[in-house]
C-alpha cells in the first residue's frame, strides 16, 4: 500500500511539511482529552515515533477509540505539520485500522523488566530498548563489512557443518540424521552410515576454513553463526552467535594488533556517527556515561602489556581476587577489568600468552614456553577479540598437533597450506554480540539476539 517511511518524514521534514501524508505503523502509547486525543505510532524505520494528533470534534468517536489501543497497527492521513514540543506531527484526517490488538497485549506498560521480556521474544522487538538495540545491531553489521571492503579484504563464506573441531575443546553440536534409536555395535559403523559417512557438526570457528581461503585470496574475513555446545549458563555466554573472523597473509602478531585497534576504532566511530539517537537512549537508561566511554576508545592509542608484566602488576597490585593470579593461568573477567578499568584505564593488548592455555595453531616463540597471541582487553567488559599470529611451520605446527593427541588425518587438509608455500599469517575473532553489548552498554547477551540460544532454552 502506499504510504511514506516515517524515517522519512524525519529526515527530509522541509519536503512534506505543511503537506498531506500517508503514514503506517504500530500505536506504541496512546492517550485521551476531552476534545483531542494523542497517538504515537512506529513503523520500524525511525527510532523516533511520529505522533497522531485527532480532533474529536471533526472525527467519530467509535473511529478514534478503535486506535486507542496499545499494539493495534494502523494507517492513518492527514497533515504533517511542524510542532513546538514534537518537532513535527500528523493532523489526521482519516484513519483505518489494519490489524485490531486485544486488551491482553503484554506490552501495555511503558516499561517492562528484562526478564520478563525475554519469555517473550517475539514481541520484544516491539519495545524501544530492543527496537534501538536491533538498530545498532544492524548498522554495527554494515560497519564491519564496509571496513573489510574499504581496506581490500574479500568476503567469504566457511561451512557451516564442518567436520573438524577449531578450538579442539570438544563443544561442538552434532549434526546427524540417524533415527533416535539407532543401534550400531561400534561407533565407526554409526557415523559409517549417517549423511556424510563420518562425524559432522555444526562450526565452533570459521577459522581454518578461513586460514586456506587466505592462502589464495590474500587478505579475507568470514562473518558467520558459529556454535558453542558449553554448559554456560552466563550473561556472556550463548549457545548460538555471530562470529567476525579476518585472516592476513604476510602479517605477524604486530601486523594483525594494528589491524584489530585500527577495526575496533572504525566501527565504534561509525555506530557513534549513525546511530546517535540510539546510543543517547541507551546512555540514559542502560550506562550512563556510555557516549563518553565509546569516545574516550576512539580518541585512545591502546595499550599494550606482556602478559606476564600483567601477572606481575596483578600480583604486586594489593587486590585480593576471587581467582588467584600465578604464571601460566589463563586470566579471569575479574583481572582484565582491573588491567583496562584501573590500571591502564584504556583497551589493552596483552600479548605472549603461555603456550599450554591457548590453540594448538599458535605461532611459538623463541622461548618454547609462549606463543605469539593476544588479547583485545577493553574497559567495562574485559576480552572482546581473541588474536594471533598463526604457526607457519609445518614441523612445529605437527608438533603442537601431536602434544594435544589431536588426530592428524582429520587436519591433512590444513597442514597442507603449511606444505605447499606457507607464509607468515595472523587473524583475530571478535564475537559480533559482545561487540554489541559493549558498544550499547546491554548486560546480557541474551538481549542481542533475536531469538537467544542457550542451554536449557530454544
Amino acid at each position: 500500500m502506499k504510504h511514506t517511511d516515517i524515517r522519512e518524514l524525519f529526515t527530509s521534514p522541509e519536503k512534506f511539511v505543511d503537506t498531506k501524508v500517508t503514514v503506517c505503523g504500530w500505536v506504541r502509547t496512546a492517550r485521551d482529552s476531552k476534545t483531542v486525543a494523542f497517538a504515537e505510532i512506529n513503523d520500524g524505520t525511525s527510532f523516533r515515533n511520529i505522533q497522531l494528533v485527532f480532533d474529536k470534534t471533526g472525527m467519530g468517536e467509535d473511529e478514534i477509540r478503535d486506535v486507542m489501543n496499545v499494539g493495534v497497527s494502523v494507517k492513518a492521513e492527514g497533515m504533517f505539520v511542524s510542532s513546538e514540543r514534537n518537532g513535527f506531527e500528523i493532523e489526521v484526517t482519516s484513519i483505518k485500522v489494519l490489524g485490531t490488538c486485544p486488551a491482553d497485549y503484554p506490552l501495555q506498560k511503558k516499561r517492562h523488566t528484562q526478564e520478563f521480556l525475554r519469555t517473550i521474544p517475539h514481541l520484544r522487538v516491539r519495545t524501544r530498548y530492543f527496537e534501538a538495540l536491533f538498530i545498532v545491531r544492524d548498522r554495527l553489521a554494515f560497519a564491519i563489512h564496509s571496513y573489510f571492503h574499504s581496506h581490500g579484504y574479500r568476503y567469504v563464506h566457511a561451512p557451516i557443518i564442518t567436520g573438524s573441531d577449531c578450538e579442539g575443546a570438544g563443544e561442538m553440536f552434532r549434526v546427524t540424521t540417524q533415527p533416535w534409536n539407532a543401534e550400531y555395535k561400534t561407533e565407526e559403523e554409526y557415523y559409517g552410515d549417517d549423511f556424510f559417512g563420518k562425524k559432522a557438526g555444526l562450526t565452533v570457528s570459521a577459522q581454518l576454513e578461513g586460514e586456506m581461503a587466505a592462502m589464495g585470496l590474500g587478505r579475507i574475513y568470514t562473518f558467520g553463526p558459529t556454535f558453542r555446545a558449553e554448559h554456560s549458563n552466563t550473561t556472556r555466554h550463548a549457545a548460538e552467535f555471530w562470529q567476525i573472523e579476518p585472516e592476513v597473509c604476510f602479517a605477524d602478531i604486530n601486523d594483525i594488533i594494528e589491524v584489530a585497534e585500527d577495526f575496533i576504532k572504525y566501527i565504534i566511530k561509525d555506530v557513534l556517527d549513525n546511530c546517535s539517537e540510539e546510543l543517547r537512549f541507551f546512555d540514559q537508561w542502560v550506562e550512563k556515561g556510555l557516549i563518553e566511554k565509546l569516545t574516550n576508545v576512539i580518541r585512545s592509542d591502546f595499550a599494550k602489556v606482556d602478559y606476564s608484566d600483567a601477572v606481575k602488576i596483578l600480583s604486586e597490585c594489593g587486590r585480593e581476587f576471587k581467582f588467584p593470579v600465578e604464571w601460566g593461568c589463563d586470566l579471569q573477567t575479574e583481572h582484565e577489568k582491573y588491567l583496562t578499568d584501573e590500571y591502564f584505564k584504556k583497551p589493552v593488548f596483552v600479548v605472549n600468552y603461555p603456550a599450554d592455555i591457548k590453540s594448538f595453531y599458535m605461532k611459538q616463540n623463541p622461548d618454547g614456553k609462549t606463543v605469539a597471541a593476544t588479547d583485545l582487553l577493553v574497559p567495562g567488559i574485559g576480552e572482546i577479540i581473541g588474536c594471533s599470529e598463526r604457526e607457519a611451520d609445518l614441523e612445529k605446527l605437527t608438533a603442537a598437533m601431536i602434544k594435544r593427541n589431536m588426530p592428524l588425518d582429520s587436519y591433512r587438509d590444513y597442514l597442507d597450506t603449511r606444505k605447499y608455500g606457507s607464509v607468515p599469517h595472523s587473524g583475530f575473532g571478535l564475537g559480533f554480540e559482545r561487540a554489541i553489548m559493549y558498544i550499547t552498554g546491554v548486560q546480557n547477551i541474551r538481549d542481542t539476539l533475536l531469538f537467544p540460544r542457550t542451554v536449557g532454552s530454544l
